[in-house]
């Protein structure tokens, strides 16, 4: 067999008349292809890790349960079960591993346009197999697929598209384990706490599943219902998520991943106590009280415990939905060859949703000190009446007054295109680079001003060229000296600009961005 040359590639043979495009399209497909097995290979050896620490816990409850100590029967049922769920889920990461692995070597005796679309048929089906396992096994497994999927940055498009799903799909728990929950921990039977209690979920989530009940006052209300065993699930799923962390350094920019970790681990834990999410919910529910356009539904503490959590009912349809249906109105109409007065009203109703989504969580972060966490769209409803409405506190971030002024100060400075502010707020807040130098917050500055960039009044959404562009110069500034440290706070701060960052960009809304922020600024200028 003939020997590859030094030109060739997995993707084909390069020649010296390769076109830039060539090249670039060439790193693009080994950029892919690197991100997906990066991402198989460090979720593979952790839950191999997982496993093996799994398995000796289990060898000494089996060792115990022999001398017969007391309690120790449950405990080698779940190590067992444990260690069946970890076992299952290497065997669907090592299927995908080998799959990559195998493609390397196809790749070499393919042209380039077909080890293309090879690749891409590769990336689905490891996205479906990894969607698949992580909607199955549930717990902290699911809650890395749903981070993932919000990382289009990082991940193939076929990974972002099939973990999407995971963000309001989980698989649902049995109708008699809902009712066992429930009935053990308000210590009344279902009949006699509700007079009517729906069986079919209203959605159901890694940690829990909301049920529509009524009252016998006539009452309609949420009820969420905590998955059985997920706490012990959790701890084995954390240690997965920071070990994923670690072995995904060498492909993240450089920065405070403990932090990081520690910041997203802290929140899930959280998540598991629903007597906290339910002050949570009334505290911003209370703040958000009267803000036109704005709900969010109250609990029933007298129907609540640590793990069932009982709200107002609000009837409306996950944001996305809508959205895409206003979308797709607006290019039907401006496709047709009528007047337009259509499209307008659709996107009149785009944009006001959207600057109400904006305003919520601004008003949360920046006027309270008080937020919302996980703005995922399944977490985010919008009524006929276009009325945004938040669910689920589980995951909320409370921050200290000197930390709320800082992040005040910073986005003030980003309305003013104020450079400067923006840098030493930044380093007001916490953050700190490995020199002591401000030249990467100053970048990092310059990086957030663009998201309030206008262009006559409204705001210039950047194209995906342009942000990957960006993300390349500051990642080079993080490179030459990085952010060492990072505040706790600031990891939830980026997880909801994040997301409501990647709507706003699919969307493209007519918005004056800096006219939406600086009333929030004023008032929240006016509380301190």
């Amino acid at each position: 067999m003939q020997a590859t040359s030094p030109a060739s590639s997995p993707f084909g043979t390069a020649t010296s008349r390769d076109s830039r495009d060539s090249r670039e399209a060439r790193a693009s497909l080994l950029d892919s292809m690197r991100a997906a097995m990066l991402l198989v290979d460090a979720l593979l050896r952790a839950v191999e890790d997982a496993a093996w620490s799994v398995r000796e816990a289990t060898a000494k409850v089996a060792s115990d349960f022999a001398t017969g100590a007391a309690g120790t029967k449950n405990e080698l049922r779940d190590a067992g079960q444990r260690l069946a769920r970890l076992t299952a889920l290497s065997a669907t990461l090592s299927r995908i591993v080998a799959g990559y692995r195998l493609h390397t070597t196809k790749a070499a005796f393919m042209s380039r346009a077909g080890a293309a679309r090879s690749l891409e048929k590769l990336h689905q089906k490891s996205a479906r197999l990894l969607r698949d396992a992580a909607a199955k096994h549930g717990g902290g497994v699911l809650k890395v697929g749903q981070m993932l999927s919000a990382r289009p940055d990082l991940m193939p498009k076929a990974f972002v598209d099939e973990l999407s799903v995971l963000q309001d799909a989980a698989p649902p728990i049995d109708f008699a384990e809902v009712r066992r929950v429930v009935e053990h921990e308000l210590e009344a039977t279902l009949e006699e706490a509700f007079t009517h209690f729906d069986e079919a979920p209203l959605a159901a989530a890694s940690i829990g599943q909301v049920h529509r009940a009524t009252l016998a006052d006539g009452r309609e209300v949420a009820v969420k219902v905590q998955r059985p065993g997920i706490d012990r699930l959790i701890g084995h799923d954390l240690m997965l998520l920071r070990l994923c962390l670690d072995a995904l350094a060498s492909m993240l920019p450089p920065i405070d991943h403990v932090a990081i970790a520690e910041a997203v681990s802290a929140a899930i834990v959280r998540e598991l106590d629903y007597r906290e999410e339910a002050g949570h919910a009334a505290a911003v529910a209370s703040f958000l009280r009267g803000t036109e356009g704005i709900d969010v539904p109250e609990p029933l503490f007298a129907l609540s415990t640590g793990h069932v959590l009982t709200t107002r009912f609000v009837a409306g349809t996950k944001i996305t939905t809508v959205l895409d249906a206003l979308d797709a109105r607006i290019e039907q109409e401006d496709a047709g060859a009528g007047g337009d007065s259509g499209a307008e009203v659709a996107r009149a109703r785009r944009d006001r949703i959207l600057a109400r989504l904006l305003e919520a969580w601004l008003r949360q972060i920046l006027e309270f000190g008080h937020f919302q966490a996980d703005p995922h769209p399944g977490n985010v409803l919008v009524t006929d009446d276009d009325v945004v409405v938040l669910l689920d506190f589980g995951c909320t971030q409370v921050l200290e007054p000197k930390a709320r002024r800082a992040y005040l100060s910073l986005v003030q400075a980003a309305v003013v295109r104020d450079e400067n502010g923006m840098t030493e707020a930044l380093a007001a807040a916490g953050f700190r680079t490995r020199s002591g130098k401000p030249d990467t917050l100053h970048r990092f500055a310059i990086s957030l001003i663009g998201s309030f960039a206008r262009d006559g009044g409204e705001a210039a959404w950047p194209t995906t060229e342009q942000l990957v562009a960006d993300a390349h110069t500051l990642m080079a500034a993080m490179n030459d000296d990085p952010v060492t440290t990072l505040p706790a706070d600031f990891v939830m701060i980026a997880r909801v600009l994040g997301t409501l960052g990647g709507l706003f960009i699919r969307y493209r809304p007519r918005i004056d961005v800096a006219a939406c922020v600086l009333p929030i600024v004023l008032a929240a200028f006016a509380t301190d």
